[in-house]
C-alpha cells in the first residue's frame, strides 16, 4: 500500500499509526522499521515499481516545433499554427 501509493512522509505516518491501531496490526516498532526503510529506499521503490509496469518501448527523447505558413495558395491558410513532433522510443532498459 506504501510503495502503491508513493506515500510522503505524513502520509506513511498516518497510515503506520493506523496500522499500530489495527487489532491484529503491527506495533509500533515494527512501524517505526518501516517508516526509516521507506525513507531511506523510497525513490529506489518507486523506480523499480515504474520499471515493472512498463510494457515494450520507453520514450527516450522529443523534439518540437511550431509552424507558421507566411505563404499560400489561398489567404485564409497564412499564419496557420501546424505542430510538428519527433518522438524516439527505445526498448526497456537499453
Amino acid at each position: 500500500s506504501i510503495a502503491s501509493a508513493d506515500m510522503d512522509l505524513n502520509q506513511l505516518e498516518a497510515f503506520l499509526t493506523a496500522q499500530t491501531k489495527k487489532q491484529g496490526g503491527i506495533t509500533s516498532d515494527q512501524a517505526a522499521v518501516i517508516a526509516k526503510f521507506w525513507k531511506n529506499h523510497r525513490i529506489k521503490i518507486h523506480e523499480s515499481l515504474i520499471n515493472q509496469s512498463r510494457w515494450e518501448n520507453v520514450l527516450k527523447n522529443m523534439n518540437w516545433r511550431v509552424d507558421l505558413k507566411s505563404q499560400s495558395r489561398h489567404i485564409d491558410q497564412i499564419n496557420t499554427p501546424v505542430a510538428i513532433v519527433e518522438m524516439e522510443l527505445g526498448k526497456n532498459g537499453q
